[in-house]
């Protein structure tokens, strides 16, 4: 009897894990969503007739309500999830002091490609215009955009906005470039203060922490809400979003390109002066982790590895700045959010003017401080930079369900940007082995071992 039931305990343990493996992740029931949403929208669209069921009942009733309904859980995380991680980045800069010039070079380094990041973002989407030749009138009519004035304001008034006159009221309005202002404020004295004020950066940390976690609980029911959403829009234009969800891909895909392989490899020739296709021949293997997991923190190890067995990064610079540009050196993001803002003005027909693109560069640059290394948190802080200029979080919907491709890019544009910056500020400051960078063969075997101890 021992004997005989000792297969099926075998077999009921072989079919639990059977389970777990088929069983669909987020991100396949984003896809899986978008496909349905897709397809149930034409349906309505092109074979239900019209009538109070089809446009009163299921798509301006329970579509409009659930979609609506998740836009609202995204627009309640952005305040809090924002000034609590802006915060506790700002804070962990405090490290910049130990390490002097390679801080300061490398912070202002990180801030300068990602505002690069935007401008080219900005200008690829306006020149590929991703949001126009679509009647969204049907959108536009309940579209949901917030009271930030977008026209009639100075350059003068944009600045003094920043600084808030009363913080609370900001942090209630959503205005979101005050909001970065105080909480990097708040976050660079706790740095400075140290342990002085430790309870209170141990309270930042952990209320970030719980905003992460509720961020995850939100995107548990984005396949609903990209269902939604996704079938509304599709119901009220039929097939003609097809052509723009394309050009908006085609979009950020070029933007991603020109910042990898034109910005990063100017970067290393003109202030590293290295061979840019040594070290991209180096670093592919990181590049592909980055964009398997699509996640910056969990590429963290291994890019350290590789920078200081493959590169020539000595340890104690690429320790600090690797894991400081996880945090907030975005720069992949930054250009998503970039072409995602033209994409949106252009189908809500949404005026931007040269003020509007400066506040966009400001508040995506600022909002990379606080974007963690973590998949889909992007579309969160995009929400923040469409309030700063007065967007429609429609926008958002409709792009989410494309955007874990991207993400996958833009991840490994990220994590490159960290290695580029790093290698050519060691570089810069005599901390680098140009022996062990010629070398084709150096740290090959730590190499392949950081990418079992990252994959575990």
């Amino acid at each position: 009897m021992a004997k005989s039931s000792k297969p099926e305990q075998l077999s009921a343990v072989d079919t639990i894990e059977g389970k777990r493996k088929h069983k669909v992740g987020l991100t396949g029931q984003i896809m899986i969503a978008l496909v349905l949403g897709i397809a149930c929208g034409v349906i309505f669209r092109y074979l239900v007739p019209a009538g109070p069921v089809r446009d009163d009942i299921i798509v301006n009733g329970i579509f409009q309500f659930v979609g609506q309904g998740f836009i609202r859980l995204m627009q309640m995380l952005v305040v809090p999830l924002v000034f609590c991680s802006i915060a506790c980045g700002a804070a962990s800069v405090g490290d910049v002091k130990s390490l002097g010039r390679i801080g300061g070079k490398t912070l202002g380094t990180y801030i300068v490609t990602t505002a690069l990041a935007v401008a080219i973002a900005l200008t690829v989407g306006n020149i590929v215009n991703p949001g126009l030749g679509v009647d969204a009138s049907a959108l536009t009519s309940q579209a949901s955009s917030t009271n930030v004035q977008t026209t009639d304001v100075s350059v003068m008034d944009t600045l003094l906005g920043i600084i808030p006159t009363n913080p609370f009221k900001a942090l209630s309005d959503g205005n979101m470039l005050a909001v970065i202002f105080f909480s990097l404020f708040v976050g660079i004295l706790m740095a400075v203060m140290g342990r002085k004020v430790e309870h209170v950066r141990r309270f930042f940390e952990e209320f970030n922490g719980l905003m992460m976690k509720m961020t995850e609980v939100v995107m548990l029911v984005s396949p609903i809400g990209v269902f939604c959403l996704l079938a509304r829009t599709f119901s009220n234009l039929g097939v003609e979003m097809f052509v723009p969800l394309i050009k908006y891909m085609l979009g950020v895909v070029v933007a991603l390109a020109i910042q990898c392989f034109v910005v990063y490899t100017l970067i290393f020739v003109i202030f590293g002066r290295m061979n840019p296709i040594a070290f991209f021949k180096k670093f592919a293997n990181v590049m592909l982790f980055a964009f398997s997991t699509d996640s910056s923190n969990a590429t963290i190890p291994l890019n350290v590895e590789t920078l200081v067995n493959r590169i020539g990064v000595h340890r104690k610079v690429a320790s600090f700045t690797i894991p400081l540009g996880a945090t907030i050196n975005m720069d992949g993001t930054s250009i998503m959010q970039g072409v995602a803002v033209v994409f949106t003005a252009q189908l809500f027909g949404v005026p931007l003017g040269p003020t509007d693109y400066a506040t966009v560069i400001l508040t995506a640059t600022l909002a990379s401080i606080g974007t963690a290394g973590v998949p889909s948190v992007g579309l969160i802080t995009l929400s923040m930079v469409f309030n700063s200029v007065g967007l429609p979080l429609e926008g958002i919907a409709i792009i989410m369900g494309i955007d874990r491709i991207l993400d996958m890019l833009r991840t490994a544009v990220n994590i490159t940007g960290d290695a580029i910056v790093t290698t050519v500020v060691a570089k810069s400051e005599g901390e680098f082995d140009r022996a062990v960078f010629d070398d084709p063969k150096a740290g090959t075997k730590q190499a392949v071992g950081a990418v079992v101890t990252a994959a575990e």
